[in-house]
């Protein structure tokens, strides 16, 4: 991330400043002395703290957000292979917060944690110097308070592909090949790959928003869940969902903050395994 930062011409004021504190130095021909003039001087040198003392708060970078994640049951120190705590880092990173990972063992919470929420859920972030869980109303929290760049889904959008991951959950707990779950969730990825095709790349058209940032983690889940203990992938014949996973996943928001594949299959393991 770059952030463009303008602030006053330095060696212009300093010269300047250098001038009017050290006696017998001789103004430099690229700095204007105004006529003389005590009164005009002094207003010229507030004029310059003012505007010193403007830009240095007004680009000061944001404190870090306090973000509460999952961490990996796999390798130490690493992010775990939860889909809704990546949503919330995917929003902090779309939008260029720096945040702050405070990595949690689920399986042996700790007692600070379970003090700032006691349900003992992930994700949860520090805003405004409060505690806020559920991802949902993180990413709108920060929506509003971070509009720039805006992540905001229409309403209207805001439900596409959102019965994917429950299909997806009941194939991959399946026992029966014959019990429909594999055809439900056929059916959930032929009604989004239709809705890419007349208006994607993404859900909201050209641009990632949030039902992406939502929707991408939970289609990793399946991706590597599926293939691991179902040998199934996403078929050709839904060639936009494949392309929409391929540039989802390709992200650098998106890379950045990925479980290890490895974390996921552990991760549904109990699920798949009963």
């Amino acid at each position: 991330m770059s952030t463009a930062r303008i602030h006053p011409t330095a060696s212009a004021l300093s010269s300047t400043i250098k001038y009017h504190l050290v006696p017998n130095l001789r103004p430099p021909t690229n700095v204007v002395v105004f006529g003389g003039c005590h009164s005009h001087l002094k207003r010229f040198r507030t004029r310059r703290a003012l505007i010193l003392a403007m830009s240095s708060s007004s680009f000061a970078p944001p404190k870090p957000i306090e973000a509460i994640v999952k961490a990996s049951i796999t390798v130490p120190d690493k992010l775990g292979d939860c889909p809704f705590c990546q949503r919330v880092l995917l929003t902090l990173e779309e939008k260029h917060l720096p945040y702050d990972l405070k990595l949690v063992d689920l399986g042996n919470k700790p007692e600070w944690f379970l003090k700032i929420n006691a349900e003992g859920k992930v994700p949860v972030v520090k805003l405004d110097e409060k505690w806020v869980p559920d991802s949902d109303v993180i990413a709108q929290s920060l929506e509003e308070k971070y509009p720039d760049p805006p992540l905001r889904t229409p309403p209207e959008k805001a439900s596409v592909g959102s019965k994917i991951f429950s299909t997806f959950i009941g194939f991959l707990k399946s026992k029966d090949p014959n019990d429909g779950t594999e055809q439900a969730l056929l059916n959930e990825l032929s009604s989004f790959n239709d809705y890419l095709k007349e208006n994607g790349p993404f859900v909201n058209g050209k641009e990632v928003s949030a039902v992406d940032l939502s929707l991408g983690p939970k289609l990793y889940h399946l991706e590597i869940a599926l293939g691991h203990y179902k040998n199934w992938t996403i078929p050709d014949s839904l060639p936009y969902v494949k392309s929409y996973t391929k540039a989802i996943f390709s992200k650098d928001s998106f890379v950045k903050t990925r479980a290890l594949p490895e974390d996921v299959i552990a991760g549904w393991r109990p699920k798949v395994l009963g």
